[in-house]
């Protein structure tokens, strides 16, 4: 359904592109927008633009970051035995808004999906490899969303990392079978790594 306004088009067009939202959640979001005072719209656009010019992945974990190492790797308090392994940046803020988990990250920027083209080589793999040869981690927490493709990542993962003799762990219950870490609450996500399990 067109708004019959080309440039209001654009922009529900636009919104709609996003997951999760229908294009008639896209246009009351642009007609909200366009009820907004002019700076609310400009800060909006002022603050993706930044966020796409001065944003990038951090080189150690692959988390978003603006300065040179993301704010959890730039943390030296940090405990260096765990490594808890997750599939995008959003996950990473799920976890650490519980303020239960006190180790590191590794973000695979996704999971395996043969059908979508994603295999080992389109993730950040070979840099966990890397990462676990040079920190003194004892503990590998896989916390893959417990979808389909998130379990075969951590599959994957515990099967690569099997004779490595670091402890594997995955997490518990807590979050259901075909949910995401993006929806869970504080207590579940707690739940969720007190009940990880070794693999």
């Amino acid at each position: 359904m067109k708004t019959g306004d080309p440039i209001v088009d654009r922009l529900v067009d636009l919104i709609a592109k996003m997951p999760g939202i229908g294009r008639k959640t896209a246009q009351r979001l642009a007609f909200f927008i366009l009820a907004q005072p002019e700076p609310y719209a400009l800060d909006l656009s002022e603050s993706i633009r930044q966020l796409k010019e001065n944003l990038r992945t951090c080189p150690q974990c692959f988390n978003f970051c603006h300065q040179e190492l993301c704010s959890v790797c730039s943390q030296t308090s940090r405990d260096t035995g765990l490594m808890c392994v997750i599939e995008d940046a959003m996950s990473l803020n799920q976890i650490e808004r519980t303020g239960h988990y006190r180790g590191y990250y590794h973000v695979l920027q996704g999971a395996l999906s043969p059908i979508h083209g994603i295999g080992p080589k389109e993730l950040r793999i070979q840099e966990l490899l890397a990462r676990l040869k040079t920190m003194p981690v004892q503990e590998v927490i896989l916390a893959t969303n417990p979808t389909l493709e998130g379990e075969a990542t951590a599959m994957y993962l515990a099967e690569l990392l099997g004779e490595s003799g670091v402890k594997l762990s995955r997490i518990g219950t807590g979050i259901p079978m075909g949910g995401s870490l993006d929806y869970v609450d504080e207590i579940t996500m707690t739940k969720a790594l007190d009940n990880r399990r070794t693999l």
